[in-house]
């Protein structure tokens, strides 16, 4: 065995000058819990648990605390997540009347006092408290514990696999490929020479800059609504932001003009129209603000009246990103499910365009 200092120099991991870790070779260590609270904040606030069923109004509003550590070790490319973590969310809920008179409403907290790596494959405990208990206000709390605990770790399933994909360090770890090496100059040779004219049909020239080359790495939604009313009536309902704060229960700012921008859930999403035909046509530039700073898609939307009080919507989203900034890979889904059951559902809900 050789001694320290004299082994063979190939099999020594040694420290650069520079400081580079080489291939994630040394033990690296990145501390997420900053990034673990703006992700739970961005998955957990504001959810709709409830918009009316049993007369029964319930949704999440913000995260209240976050405490613990959550780490990302890394030992030769290798990511080895580690937590121990707390969270507390609030909520809100309300009940009415048949006629939509308001009978009670509460605030309540939801408590996960504990999210190990050693269960990752487990779903933790959740605690549900509310601030009224009377009958009212347990019925409220039943229907939050029975409607929202499943929304609500499956959002905690997204933070856990985000976590085992290398959390805030993930782009770090995806290896960029070697440049090429520079080929060796090839000896010189003497030029052809000219060859005489000759009258055969000259070749035909190919140009790769007008082959359609796919898009790696996003997503095109499509789908087709129908609804019972007229098309410039539905136009006018995606384009009003009041009635956008009615069926959605967020905050809106809408533009009519093309050029104009606009900012909806919240200020979750935002964009520019592109192009505006009343009553037949929206073309806007959409994006989420968890997608990568940059990022943004496309959304066309057709409206056709194959028959007076029958509308047809054909929705185009195109470009959506296969992932969003904190790698989370279901970005395509969410939107899918956004669009049918957080629009054109509540389009139907609220203002009876059901089919």
């Amino acid at each position: 065995m050789a001694r320290y200092g004299e082994g063979d120099k190939r099999w020594i991991v040694e420290d650069r000058p520079d400081g580079t870790n080489v291939h994630n070779w040394h033990w690296a260590e990145t501390n997420c819990l900053e990034w673990s609270r703006t992700l739970f904040s961005s998955l957990l606030s504001n959810l709709t648990i409830l918009d009316g069923e049993g007369n029964l109004f319930i949704k999440t509003t913000s995260l209240r605390s976050l405490d613990g550590e959550a780490y990302i070790n890394i030992r030769k490319g290798k990511i080895i997540p580690g937590y121990e973590i707390s969270l507390t969310l609030n909520w809100h809920g309300e009940a009415k009347d048949s006629n939509g008179a308001s009978l009670l409403q509460v605030e309540g907290a939801v408590e996960i006092p504990y999210i190990s790596d050693e269960n990752a494959d487990e779903d933790p405990e959740l605690r549900i408290t509310v601030n009224d208990e009377g009958p009212v206000g347990k019925r409220i709390k039943d229907a939050m514990l029975s409607k929202g605990k499943p929304l609500i770790l499956e959002k905690v399933r997204v933070w856990v696999q985000s976590m085992a994909r290398g959390g805030p360090v993930k782009d770090e770890l995806e290896k960029k490929p070697a440049p090429s090496p520079s080929p060796s100059p090839s000896p010189a040779r003497p030029a052809p020479s000219p060859s005489p004219p000759t009258t055969a049909a000259p070749k035909k020239e190919t140009s790769t800059s007008t082959k359609k080359k796919e898009k790696k790495g996003v997503k095109s939604i499509s789908m087709t609504e129908r609804f019972n009313c007229r098309a410039k009536d539905l136009y006018e309902i995606l384009m009003d932001e009041n009635r956008w704060k009615g069926f959605t229960q967020s905050n809106a700012r809408i533009s009519k003009e093309v050029g104009g921008e606009f900012s909806i859930f919240d200020g979750s999403v935002t964009g520019t129209n592109l192009e505006l035909q009343e009553g037949k046509l929206i073309v806007q530039k959409w994006r989420f603000g968890s997608w990568n700073d940059g990022v943004q898609s496309t959304v066309r939307l057709v409206f056709e009246e194959p028959e007076t009080g029958v509308t047809v919507v054909k929705l185009t989203h195109s470009d959506v990103p296969e992932e969003d900034r904190y790698g989370n890979a279901t970005v395509a889904e969410n939107t899918e499910r956004g669009w049918r059951d957080l629009i054109f559902q509540r389009i139907r809900a609220v203002f009876g365009f059901g089919i």
